[in-house]
């Protein structure tokens, strides 16, 4: 998962910048309004309703938008049907990469993807092509100064934790998603502030991207994010800080 966890927090810092102009409002909006058609308008027992009104509330989104969607998705307000759809598909350099998308006209959404990959040197893969590569994890980034490695470790190991390293400026800790609540809650408990939590889709292997493949990938990949349709995209290049840290600069 090298550079993961880089990309991870460049993303984070783009979404919240994103926020300020309001573009995250509206994929936030339909994830709520799908969860809750989906599982029900009850965050206690609704996960993935509950994953999307802590998006909300990270990017400052009125409390009256998510009652709202939440009312949208139970039927007690009239709202749009959103499909869940995921894509899977090949980037430059070979790049696995994953789409998932809530679209309210599939034929729409599906031809636009296809289009836009095809223009970004990527293309449309069938379905197994590429998901077997990735799987599922409670993904956790907390910063380095605040506690030591030692005392971390034995934190996140006794509530469930698979696994916790060093990265750049950043403890990495992965856990199954079962136990991300869990995980999460404890760290708050313990005064211990989180870059990032999320539910993620992780690779198992990954591909080395350089030079031009390496800026041609992250622009496909932003291209896909900027889809209003697309609420998550996975891939699994390992690209040079040094691209990354060139990334990151221009998203600043």
């Amino acid at each position: 998962m090298s550079g993961h966890s880089k990309w991870a927090g460049i993303k984070h810092k783009k979404a919240l910048m994103d926020a300020k102009k309001g573009a995250a409002y509206t994929k936030v909006i339909r994830e709520i309004t799908a969860s809750a058609r989906s599982g029900g308008g009850n965050p206690e027992t609704n996960a993935a309703l509950r994953s999307a009104m802590a998006k909300a509330k990270e990017i400052n989104m009125p409390s009256d938008n998510v009652k709202n969607a939440i009312k949208k998705g139970t039927g007690e307000l009239p709202g749009i049907s959103y499909e869940s759809i995921v894509y899977e598909a090949y980037g430059p350099g070979g790049v696995a990469i994953m789409i998932d998308a809530l679209t309210d006209n599939k034929n729409r959404t599906t031809a636009e993807l296809r289009n836009l990959l095809s223009k970004k040197n990527g293309n449309m893969a069938g379905a197994g092509a590429v998901s077997w590569m990735f799987v599922k994890k409670g993904y956790i980034l907390v910063d380095k100064s605040q506690i030591d490695e030692d005392k971390l470790m034995a934190i996140v190991l006794d509530v469930g934790a698979e696994d916790m390293k060093p990265e750049d400026k950043n403890y990495e800790i992965t856990c199954n998603t079962q136990d991300f609540e869990k995980l999460k809650a404890t760290l708050k408990e313990k005064g211990i502030t989180t870059q990032l939590a999320e539910i993620t889709m992780l690779p198992s292997s990954t591909v080395k991207v350089t030079g031009n493949d390496a800026k041609q990938v992250l622009a496909l990949v932003e291209a896909l994010e900027d889809h209003e349709d697309v609420q998550h995209v996975y891939a699994n290049f390992d690209i040079p800080d040094d691209i990354l840290e060139e990334i990151s600069v221009k998203e600043g």
